[in-house]
């Protein structure tokens, strides 16, 4: 399993989580145990690259995103993708994985898309 957290720097676990999903810089991959795995440059069309940003992770193996917020056309490409989508009003990397692995963060649906 694999997670992806949208991030802007490329601190790792201690890192702060941007505030937009698609707009970040980097996206930082953590396992189930938190396990840091990598970190990448966000390169989507967002950020002025090719692909979008659910493309992005699930290229480099994600199932899972932790993030504060996305919009409608991201969750619909991450069902689609198979990423399982989770939205948390958390401040660091480790946080929002912690509230993750206690059942404490809710599944994105429809009504928690921005606009």
């Amino acid at each position: 399993m694999k997670i992806a957290i949208p991030t802007n720097n490329k601190k790792g676990i201690n890192d702060k989580i941007a505030e937009h999903f698609g707009r970040c810089l980097t996206y930082t991959f953590l396992n189930e145990k938190r396990e840091l795995l990598e970190i990448i440059d966000n390169t989507s069309e967002d950020r002025g690259g090719k692909g979008l940003p659910p493309e992005l992770i699930k290229k480099h193996g994600a199932d899972i995103l932790l993030c504060k917020d996305l919009g409608p056309k991201a969750l619909n490409l991450c069902k689609e993708l198979g990423i399982e989508a989770y939205i948390g009003q958390a401040k660091t990397v480790r946080e929002i994985f912690e509230m993750w692995k206690n059942n404490k963060i809710k599944k994105a649906g429809v009504e928690d898309v921005c606009g």
